[in-house]
Order: structure tokens, then C-alpha cells, then sequence
């Protein structure tokens, strides 16, 4: 016999989860005052709203259980077996819900709240910590919760809501996100110390194009970046080795296993000579990019007027 759904929502064995939602959760603060108090009036006065209005409230949420919860003698209660057993989930779904808001306000709080923060990982050993030594110098009491990624996860996670904010680069262009560029930095050709143009302090990038080069990963920013100024350059990389992390690429140029295209380190790598490059101008740009029309709590609005502040000098010198 096909099952008849009726307009109203009712609890039965063949009722949805979304059905058991809509009907218990109004009602579990009220059943979990008449039980703690016994007492219809009591609880009706603890919880501010009409005893009518209450005793009401617990014979449909009966009905709907389609079982008795409550022995009632005049307005005092008492839990039926049903209601023992009812009871303990009741007081710990609240007490969750009561857990959770008070995470989010804690979350939110000016002096105090969180902040969910993602950067590349070439910006994690000096100008991430610089950048929240700086601010919380006036914020002492925010917290971050850090995520290092490249570009393309970044966004993927705003997107998601996993994140309030993060730095990358290339600075994203789409119509879900609000996108500032804040700085730029120049790379360097990175080649080993005994290279043929080791003894250079600078280099058309055109003079790299018979090297095989060791670079990031597609879907790095970087890589993507190294792609346009070989082409601008004239000429297609030849891959030899891709990787996740800037340093293990400084380390396989070390290895005399090819050239990069990096950012400047922050701290010197022995092994490698890093040269300026002349042609074309090869920098990139660091940008903070948000989630358009998502609202701010207090802190993240902070911090992000703390980024857009140090335009031009986001990056140590």
C-alpha cells in the first residue's frame, strides 16, 4: 500500500529525518524544563512563555512521539519510562546546541575571536609570522588557525567556507571572490654555484632556454607564472623534475639537477646562486582574496583592513 504523506509532518516509523527535525527540535528546551522542574507553572515561568502555550506544546509533542512522556497529577509531572528515556538525549542535543553557540560567539569576539587564515606555503617562514606579530601587537588576544596551501586549493577552500580570507598569487579574477593585490615580489633564476652563469649577477631569462628546470606542480600559482615568462621569453620549459615546495626545488637545483624560477629565499641556500633577471620582468603579485558577500566577524574585519593598510609593504625588504 503506497505510504499517503500528509501536509502536516508527523513522526511515525515512516517518517524522514528531516520530518523528526522540524517537529522535536522547537520543543526539546520545553519537555527538558517540565521534566527538570516537574512542574508545569515553574517551567512555563523559567522559560518566559504562557503555561498554556507550554502544556500545549507537550501534548502534540506527544502525540507526534505517539507516545505518553509525562504522568500528569493537576499541573505537577512525572517522566514516564518513555520520558527516562527520552530525556538524556534531549538535554545532550541541547547541551551541544548550547556548545556550538558558544564557539561561534567565542569565534566572533573582538578581543578574542578566531581567524581562519590561508597563505602559500613560500610566504610561511617570514612574512606570515611577520605579518601576525604586526597585528596582534594591537589584537593580542585573537587566535589564527593557519592553513598552508598553493593557489588553486586556497580558493577551493573560500569557496567552501573553510577559510575567511587568504594570501596567494596569482591574484584571482572571478565573480564569487573580492580579490586586492597587495605587493610584488620579484623572482630569481636559481642556478647551482657551478653553472655556467654562476658568475652573473643578472639574466635575460632567454639565456635559460636550452636548461631543464625543476618547478612546481600544475596548479601552483608559481607554475603557472614560470610557464607565461618562459613563453614571453620565447621558449617552452623543459621539465625536468616538479614538486610541491619551493625548497626541495632549491635543493634539486643544488643537486645540479636543473634551474627554477623562485621566490628569494629567507635564508640563503648554499649550493645556488640566485640572479636578478632582466628580461622579461619577472615578478609576481601577492594578492588577499575573500569571499565576496560573505559578512565578516569582527576580528577577520580587522585583520583584513590590517592587510589592505600595508599595501606595498606586505613583504619583509
Amino acid at each position: 500500500m503506497a505510504h499517503q504523506h500528509s501536509s502536516q509532518p508527523r513522526l511515525s516509523p515512516s517518517s524522514d529525518t528531516e520530518d523528526i527535525r522540524l517537529l522535536l527540535a522547537p520543543r526539546l528546551a520545553y519537555f527538558e524544563a517540565v521534566a527538570r522542574h516537574e512542574h508545569v507553572t515553574r517551567a512555563a515561568h523559567e522559560l518566559s512563555v504562557p503555561q498554556s502555550t507550554l502544556s500545549r506544546a507537550m501534548v502534540r509533542l506527544e502525540a507526534d512521539l505517539g507516545v505518553a512522556l509525562f504522568a500528569r497529577r493537576g499541573r505537577t509531572v512525572s517522566l514516564t519510562p518513555a520520558g527516562r528515556t527520552f530525556l538524556p538525549a534531549a538535554e545532550r542535543a541541547l547541551t551541544e546546541v548550547e556548545r556550538a553557540a558558544d564557539s561561534v560567539r567565542a569565534d566572533a569576539d573582538p578581543a578574542s575571536g578566531r581567524i581562519t587564515f590561508g597563505f602559500l606555503h613560500t610566504l610561511g617562514p617570514e612574512t606570515v609570522p611577520g605579518l601576525i606579530r604586526a597585528f596582534r601587537a594591537g589584537h593580542p588576544g585573537v587566535r589564527f588557525q593557519l592553513v598552508q596551501n598553493y593557489g588553486e586549493a586556497m580558493i577551493r577552500r573560500l569557496r567552501a567556507g573553510e577559510l575567511d580570507l587568504c594570501l596567494t598569487s596569482p591574484v584571482p579574477d572571478a565573480p564569487d571572490l573580492v580579490a586586492r593585490r597587495l605587493d610584488e615580489q620579484r623572482l630569481r633564476l636559481v642556478v647551482p654555484d657551478d653553472h655556467r652563469l654562476a658568475t652573473r649577477k643578472r639574466v635575460r631569462l632567454a639565456e635559460a632556454a636550452d636548461e631543464a628546470f625543476v618547478t612546481l606542480e600544475p596548479g601552483f600559482g608559481l607554475r603557472r607564472i614560470t610557464d607565461d615568462l618562459c613563453a614571453e621569453a620565447g621558449f617552452t620549459p623543459r621539465i625536468a623534475f616538479e614538486g610541491e615546495e619551493a625548497e626541495t626545488l632549491r635543493g634539486l637545483v643544488a643537486a645540479g639537477l636543473g634551474v627554477a624560477l623562485l621566490p628569494p629565499p629567507a635564508v640563503a641556500r648554499p649550493g645556488v646562486v640566485e640572479l636578478a633577471v632582466t628580461a622579461p620582468r619577472a615578478v609576481r603579485e601577492i594578492g588577499v582574496a575573500w569571499l565576496d558577500g560573505h559578512p565578516d566577524t569582527a576580528p577577520v574585519a580587522a585583520f583584513k583592513q590590517f592587510l589592505l593598510e600595508r599595501r606595498g609593504r606586505l613583504l619583509p625588504e
